[in-house]
């Protein structure tokens, strides 16, 4: 089937496009999606139990870090008036040192390497999933919701789902893990010490609170400023020729300096409270560091009973209090990261449930169960008493009746909104009717398998839809197997080759996105080239030739009546003068039909269709 489907605006809503700042976006469902988003992770269980495994190993070899610096501190003592080295220890504990940050340094990467494939497996196979799903859905479906939307969803919430999986897995394991083994470590050697380095962790978590409020604000008014920002510049790009041709260049310059300008404002108050941040942690964590040394150096030059676990003999050590520093350090920052990562990941949650009701829409059902026979088609067409409703209740196709004999040119004319794109739509089945039928050779289209019945039907439509590939690809889209001569005969046929072979690489110049580097009229001949070469049982054409210039349409016309002899054929038109040899003309109005006959006779009716055609012809003689 060869099939040229108008498309909708697919512009990015605000934002779609923009830098992505820390919003927090919270997900609806939290443990419904995790449990989805954890059957995809679960799909690669020996990259994720490795990682799991690399994240424990490094975790405990930077624990074990500290432990060993305040061993070789306490190398060092003081006796008798006198420095004392233990050097055979302080050796050792250098070389066990340089072995543990080795061994760190090679499991991070490790580690890095695991997350990294496990994101991107992951999202592979999720991009495949989703993918695969947009391509089963029905056409009302993507009729319904904004291509933008749909696109970013694969895009930039499944990178937002990536990025999650690789930066937070193995920073939440790592977390806790070193959470809880620099407390138990902490608690192990002296309790007082540990309570003093609890008090910085709930200064912190106060601080990151209340700046939190003021960032979150701006941040959010800064998103919206520059979704508003990449809308107007992708309008003015887009919309460039309309610009220039009525000269507002001086006005979009205007609005855009009045974006800019909100933008500068507001980008610095959030970059000044998120400066503030950094800040604010280190004075606290100065602080932390200040009371450990101050209340650790008290405690070692008085050698207080201040034991752990109540044990008096405890006595706090220079290398006592570096341990003290060094595992303080290693408390608060996992919590400050996993409070970052819990907004990352509420906002990645948020950004799979966008993806998962895209995979929860039902996909198209084919019931059809009857195949067409290509020897005994015949292709006769019959709409009987058709109703139909885009949206419940608000009827558009009213009471549709149409017999269409085998090889006759039916055409549909009519003001826009009048229903003909409509009465095209039921015939492919993009939707399905409310009431009535539609057979072909007496069989009811919906039982027709959807596939037989799209490759027997070529359309050709007004807005032309082109690949980013080769010229002789997009004609051979109309039949996947067709040898070369093929296609250059059809494109012969809508006469196509003349400004083809003009071109250096003739049928191999590449078409850049939707064939922006060919003209609105080459791009429509190379899709009636494309329908040509399909060879359909029944051609469809939404106003073809109406990008091309009059003599190009002449040339068109003659190829499009060999092409349509003994072939059942529907044009949509709105320049009468194409479809005036049509066997049959049906002039619709608001979803109605309220005329039928040939030219002649409906000339002499002087109803609807002898008014369209004055107004087309006014001042030629009828």
């Amino acid at each position: 089937m060869n099939s040229n489907k108008k498309p909708q605006n697919n512009r990015p809503g605000i934002g779609g496009r923009g830098p992505r700042m820390m919003l927090v976006e919270k997900p609806r469902n939290m443990k419904g999606t995790v449990k989805r988003l954890s059957k995809y992770i679960g799909a690669n269980k020996k990259i994720f139990f490795v990682l799991i495994i690399s994240v424990i190993v490094v975790t405990i070899l930077n624990l074990i870090g500290p432990y060993l610096q305040g061993e070789a501190i306490d190398a060092i003592t003081v006796g008798e008036g006198k420095l004392q080295i233990d050097y055979q220890k302080m050796v050792l504990m250098l070389v066990w040192i340089l072995i543990v940050y080795v061994l760190s340094s090679i499991f991070t990467y490790f580690q890095g390497v695991m997350s990294a494939y496990l994101s991107q497996n992951t999202v592979r196979i999720m991009r495949k999933d989703l993918f695969n799903h947009i391509v089963d859905l029905p056409i009302k479906y993507t009729d319904t919701h904004a291509h933008g939307d749909i696109m970013s969803r694969m895009t930039n919430d499944v990178d937002n789902i990536s990025n999650t999986i690789s930066q937070s897995i193995g920073s939440l394991f790592s977390g806790v893990l070193t959470i809880v083994g620099s407390l138990a470590i902490m608690l192990y050697y002296n309790w007082f010490l540990t309570l003093v380095s609890l008090s910085s962790v709930f200064f912190t978590i106060f601080a990151t609170k209340f700046l939190s409020k003021f960032m979150r604000k701006y941040f959010k008014r800064q998103q919206e400023l520059l979704g508003n920002l990449n809308g107007h510049v992708e309008e003015m790009v887009t919309g460039y020729k309309t610009v220039t041709a009525y000269s507002k260049e001086s006005k979009v310059e205007e609005e855009f300096n009045v974006i800019s300008s909100d933008l500068r404002r507001v980008g610095i108050k959030a970059s000044i409270f998120g400066g503030v941040m950094g800040p604010v942690m280190n004075i606290i964590s100065n602080i932390g560091f200040l009371l450990i040394c101050g209340f650790g150096g008290w405690l070692a030059a008085t050698k207080s009973g201040l034991g752990s676990w109540g044990v008096a003999a405890t006595i706090v050590t220079v290398g006592t209090i570096q341990k003290f520093i060094q595992y303080s350090k290693k408390f608060s920052r996992p919590i400050n990261e996993i409070a970052n990562l819990w907004a990352q990941l509420q906002t990645s949650m948020a950004a799979a449930e966008r993806v998962f009701e895209i995979l929860d829409e039902e996909v198209e059902i084919d019931e059809g169960t009857n195949e067409i026979d290509e020897k005994n088609f015949v292709g006769e067409l019959s709409f009987k008493n058709v109703d139909f409703s885009y949206v419940p209740g608000e009827q558009v196709i009213y009471d549709f009746n149409l017999d269409v004999k085998p090889g006759q040119k039916i055409a549909l004319v009519g003001a826009t909104g009048s229903g003909k794109t409509t009465i095209v739509n039921l015939l492919m089945r993009f939707y399905d009717i409310d009431s009535g039928s539609i057979t072909i050779d007496g069989v009811d289209i919906r039982d027709i398998k959807k596939k037989d019945l799209r490759e027997t039907i070529a359309i050709v439509l007004q807005d032309t839809v082109l690949f980013s590939n080769t010229i002789k690809e997009n004609i051979r889209y109309g039949e996947l197997d067709a040898p070369l001569e093929d296609i250059k005969k059809a494109s012969e046929m809508a006469n196509a080759n003349w400004f083809i072979d003009r071109l250096p690489d003739k049928y191999d110049t590449v078409l850049t996105e939707s064939g922006n580097n060919l003209s609105q009229g080459q791009r429509q001949l190379l899709s009636i080239a494309r329908a040509i070469l399909a060879n359909p049982k029944i051609l469809i054409l939404d106003e073809a030739t109406s990008s091309v210039d009059t003599r190009t349409e002449k040339n068109i016309q003659d190829a499009m009546i060999a092409l349509m002899k003994n072939r059942t054929s529907l044009i949509i038109a709105h320049r009468l003068s194409t479809i005036q040899d049509a066997d049959v003309i049906i002039v619709m109005d608001h979803g109605r039909v309220v005329e039928k006959g040939n030219h002649k006779e409906l000339l002499k009716q002087k109803g609807r269709y002898y008014t369209l055609y004055q107004t087309q012809f006014a001042g030629n003689e009828i």
